[in-house]
């Protein structure tokens, strides 16, 4: 539907905090290349392709080399307006994204996008995006034979989604769920700056989950 992304201008939250430990790598994990691009130049692309009208780039680990990078890539002309905001410390996603509440504006969908997820589907966000209508919270997830590591997606008998579960803080149960969250979520800016701010780091990990504003849209 057309007219809903018309009525809801896009902005695209895009994490790109990480250290990327596992890249073995002095280069930010974001800048890493794939077919001759960052990483998150892929990202920054998709944005384009959603006619963004704004993206807000969420740096932490090397933040001068990544924000230098994003300002190159932009410079051709992207057709948003591109934004920083830094992450230090880093407590977690749902702390990564308060970062970013200042920088949005209430009218808007918000897109949340981590910088190292290339190859996304313009498609796709833009099915998410329906979903939400403007009004409401829409997860992008999927099922995985696999799916250790993720946050599980706890249904309720009726089929619907009832909250998310981080692989630290689940049970047996709730680990046998294949279903899991890819990280992407669009959700309507009026809410999410409500929820974000009633987030707590009581968990396994003592971190900020993003996640949790699943209960909370629930409720």
């Amino acid at each position: 539907n057309p007219d809903s992304t018309r009525m809801s201008p896009i902005d695209i939250v895009i994490m790109a905090a990480g250290k990327g430990t596992r890249m073995k790598s002095r280069t930010p994990k974001v800048l890493q290349k794939l077919a001759g691009r960052p990483l998150l130049g892929h990202v920054l692309a998709l944005a384009q392709q959603l006619h963004a009208r704004r993206a807000i780039v969420v740096t932490g680990h090397g933040a001068p080399e990544v924000e230098a990078a994003c300002a190159r890539l932009a410079s051709a002309g992207t057709g948003f307006d591109l934004k920083f905001v830094r992450q230090e410390p880093q407590l977690g996603t749902g702390h990564a994204v308060q970062q970013a509440v200042p920088a949005l504006a209430g009218d808007g969908m918000v897109i949340v996008l981590s910088g190292d997820v290339p190859l996304t589907q313009a498609d796709t966000l833009r099915a998410l995006v329906d979903a939400a209508d403007g009004q409401r919270l829409a997860l992008l997830t999927v099922r995985l034979p696999d799916p250790t590591g993720y946050g599980r997606i706890v249904r309720g008998e009726d089929g619907t989604v009832q909250r998310i579960v981080e692989q630290k803080d689940a049970n047996d149960a709730q680990r046998a769920i294949q279903e899991i969250y890819s990280g992407i979520m669009a959700v309507p800016a009026r809410h999410l700056a409500g929820w974000l701010a009633r987030l707590t780091n009581d968990n396994a990990q003592g971190e900020y989950y993003l996640t949790d504003v699943v209960a909370m849209a629930v409720a």
